[in-house]
């Protein structure tokens, strides 16, 4: 009787707002694969209960993932915080179990088969794992986050699962884990690690952008400036002249040695190239590691025909777009992956700048809403899952429509809650639902 008391007094401080943006935002993912899918020749009704179609297998993945909402709506938020490590271990075992028994798709060994045509990625269902560990972790009453010890067991819990998915060539999903260290930030990593980490990307960039030479005048003549600013305090503490130096030679080094070393023996070809290709540039495959070792495998030319395709697609939507199933390039199949990682396309074109814009703006007021109940809870456990959850659809969102106008390396990213896929949808849905589930009880203090 009580726990019924409990269900639905939870039910009735559910934050309906996210209910209805995860609703609509599912409507608009299925609306999508439709648009990109349909048969004329088809009957409407009959494709959709087929099973047949990607777009009436998401309408059954949304059945499942319904049921899954309900369920943990109804739970007890405490089992969240009990069973976080548990969750956590759970996860990082089925991660390691595809390297036994997972199956090869699409050049990824990290899904597991289930049979009647559905396959698991542990990789996706691991981030909520992640998210709960982390905020079990940093709700300890133990943990001191401002000492580095605690901070090195927050990055170790991140990064176990990064690292298993880099293993599994699943590169894409390994950045999504650098998400967490968004959330750090919130609770007290210093901001040193972060500027570092930006500091690094920028000088990638500037590598590729820029001669070696000319970037390492820029860079001597920026330490000058410095030395010559920071001069009188140089005068009192030979110190600052030593780390100046040390950081030049640091940056020097890397754009010298380390960058070209990462593109030309760590990363694949097909790697290298679509990293070159995001700044404008043509990478050589011929100083590629991996075609060395494989000269009888033709070089691979810059496979930026997907991002050129999607980028004809949503530029030809102009301001209104061409309308619903009149896109030429989704409906014509231009666009590889437009139903997965590419479905933003599908959008542009038949909806224009405005429809994107509208779309992007449900998306923000969902972020905005999620990071309002963060701040609103009083326990340190739920404030730090609801910021994970916010932090991996910010970073999802960003990177897949980045990636789709040629801002970013394709890397193979979903779109939250619009692109297909029964793990994905299942994934965020779990995530958002556990985050409703554990706001009802924002008035208790979880650990």
């Amino acid at each position: 009787m009580s726990h019924q008391y409990h269900s639905m007094r939870a039910s009735q401080k559910t934050d309906y707002l996210i209910v209805w943006l995860y609703a609509i935002l599912v409507a608009i993912g299925i609306f999508c694969i439709f648009m990109v899918e349909y048969n004329p020749n088809e009957d409407i009704v009959q494709s959709f209960l087929s099973g047949k179609t990607n777009y009436s297998r998401q309408l059954f993945f949304t059945g499942l993932c319904i049921i899954a909402a309900t369920f943990i709506l109804l739970s007890d938020s405490k089992i969240f915080t009990a069973f976080a490590n548990l969750f956590y271990a759970f996860g990082i075992l089925l991660m390691l179990a595809t390297f036994v028994i997972g199956d090869n798709i699409n050049g990824s060994k990290s899904w597991i088969r289930l049979g009647g045509g559905f396959n698991l990625q542990p990789a996706e269902l691991c981030k909520i794992f992640t998210a709960l560990a982390l905020a079990k972790f940093l709700s300890n009453q133990e943990t001191d986050f401002t000492k580095l010890k605690s901070q090195a067991i927050g990055a170790a819990i991140a990064l176990i699962p990064a690292v298993l998915s880099i293993a599994q060539q699943e590169t894409g999903l390994a950045l999504v884990y650098a998400s967490f260290f968004m959330v750090m930030y919130r609770e007290g990593l210093p901001s040193i690690i972060l500027i570092v980490g930006f500091s690094f990307a920028a000088l990638v960039i500037a590598t590729l952008l820029l001669e070696p030479n000319t970037l390492a005048l820029i860079l001597t003549a920026l330490a000058l400036c410095i030395i010559y600013i920071l001069r009188k305090q140089i005068k009192k503490q030979k110190k600052i002249l030593t780390y100046i130096i040390v950081i030049w030679a640091v940056c020097v080094g890397i754009q010298r040695f380390a960058v070209p070393y990462l593109f030309n023996n760590v990363l694949k070809c097909y790697q290298s190239t679509r990293v070159y290709s995001m700044v404008g540039k043509d990478y050589d495959c011929s100083q590629n590691k991996h075609t060395i070792a494989n000269p009888t495998k033709a070089v691979r030319k810059p496979d930026d025909y997907n991002v050129r395709q999607s980028k004809i697609a949503i530029g030809s939507g102009g301001l209104l777009g061409k309308g619903v199933l009149k896109g030429t390039q989704t409906r014509g199949k231009y666009v590889p992956e437009q139903h997965t990682d590419f479905i933003f396309t599908s959008l542009g074109e038949a909806f224009g700048f405005v429809g994107c814009f509208t779309f992007l703006m449900i998306y923000l007021l969902l972020l905005f809403r999620i990071v309002r109940i963060a701040e609103r809870q009083r326990s340190t456990f739920s404030r730090v899952y609801a910021y994970s959850v916010v932090s991996i659809l910010f970073f999802h969102i960003t990177v897949n429509i980045c990636m789709t106008i040629g801002l970013f390396p394709i890397i193979g990213i979903p779109l939250p809650l619009v692109s297909y896929g029964g793990s994905s949808l299942l994934t965020f849905t779990i995530l958002i639902f556990i985050l409703l589930r554990l706001d009802a009880d924002r008035q208790m203090v979880l650990r």
